[in-house]
């Protein structure tokens, strides 16, 4: 998306936090957390509560990008804090990709929580005692795009994430 932003092909796009330089901008419009997609049929899926010693007993399945965003680096050192970095079975570079994993039985994995959304879910999510990582989503844009109105579409985007963030789908995730 950034890469077609920068070209010209995109006027705007939701995207993860990135420095403003160039002529690249960015500004936050909400923030989620990242939990644990779980198969329905694991049995973390009924558990109460769910901590990292839980993971001992998972396959992890984990995001592999070239490069390393600060959640892919949080979470390959939390897993090497902990000892887990063993139980990652598979490796990924797209959260659509891990779900698929995940409802497939393959293994556990963390996604931001807006996955709850996701049609058809054969998968649950759950927070994870020791992580409480939250990470923005925004509208980044080229500030020589002449796109007229776009404070409207920041101003959309906020209200779209706003009902997002209270609609039925999304749940208070206990930690």
């Amino acid at each position: 998306i950034v890469r077609d932003i920068e070209r010209g092909q995109v006027n705007i796009g939701f995207v993860r936090p990135l420095d403003n330089n160039g002529a690249l901008r960015w500004q936050a419009i909400t923030e989620e957390r990242y939990l644990l997609a779980v198969a329905k049929n694991n049995a973390l899926a009924e558990a109460q509560s769910v901590t990292l010693e839980d993971l001992r007993r998972q396959k992890i399945i984990s995001f592999s990008r070239s490069n390393l965003s600060y959640t892919e680096r949080y979470f390959l050192e939390t897993f090497r804090e902990h000892e887990l970095s063993d139980r990652i079975v598979y490796t990924c570079d797209d959260t659509l990709s891990l779900i698929a994993l995940v409802s497939a039985g393959v293994g556990v994995g963390f996604v931001p929580e807006w996955a709850a959304n996701l049609p058809n879910r054969n998968f649950c999510l759950k927070a994870v005692e020791e992580i409480d990582l939250r990470i923005d989503l925004g509208l980044a844009w080229s500030n020589q795009d002449p796109t007229a109105n776009r404070d409207d579409i920041i101003e959309i985007g906020r209200q779209l994430a706003a009902n997002i963030a209270k609609g039925p789908a999304r749940k208070q995730y206990r930690n």
